[in-house]
């Protein structure tokens, strides 16, 4: 049967056990704004490696800066699937001292962690809640945040191997810089 359109009273084709409300969705738009504000850092991360003349790695930054939109987008289209509307909260700017790669690496790995409990408190208020319906959809992003952490950990790994090393450095840019990119 298909649902009557003219019908301004039907608001969603789910039933209300569906829905997405409350502190579950307030905490939903919080964590959309937090992977909008991970992409900013991103973005600014870019900026310093294209200061230290690193284009690899300013590639790799703003390549990570589109997945935390695509994340963002994630977030907004289950919210919206299930009648809740998303709300951009506000996004402070970036506060980053980066004076080495080093120090833009474990920048990134900070904000991965942060996002990563960030979703786990997510993944236990659901529980809380009761909302099995959102648990599909945090099991993705904890998995996800699981590989974030890693793939960062191992560059900043890197990063400390080469120390001061310039080649090293410029190797690893390449490397860097050959990830494939959606653009």
């Amino acid at each position: 049967m298909c649902p009557n359109f003219g019908d301004k009273a039907e608001k969603s084709f789910y039933s209300k056990d569906m829905e997405l409300t409350g502190k579950l969705a307030e905490a939903f738009s919080t964590q959309v704004t937090l992977e909008l504000t991970a992409a900013t850092v991103y973005r600014q991360l870019a900026i310093e490696m294209d200061v230290m003349s690193l284009p690899g790695m300013a590639g790799w930054f703003r390549a990570q800066a589109g997945e935390e939109i695509e994340h963002a987008e994630k977030f907004m289209t289950h919210m919206t699937d299930r009648s809740a509307h998303p709300k951009i909260g506000e996004q402070p700017s970036p506060e980053l001292n980066i004076k080495s790669v080093a120090d833009a690496f474990a920048a990134s790995l900070a904000h991965e962690q942060k996002v990563s409990e960030a979703i786990r408190e997510l993944y236990r208020l659901a529980q809380t809640e009761g909302d099995i319906d959102s648990l599909p959809l945090l099991h993705w992003f904890i998995d996800e945040q699981i590989e974030e952490e890693a793939t960062v950990s191992e560059i900043l790994d890197r990063v400390k191997l080469t120390g001061n090393d310039g080649s090293g450095l410029l190797r690893l840019d390449a490397e860097l810089g050959s990830r494939p990119s959606d653009d």
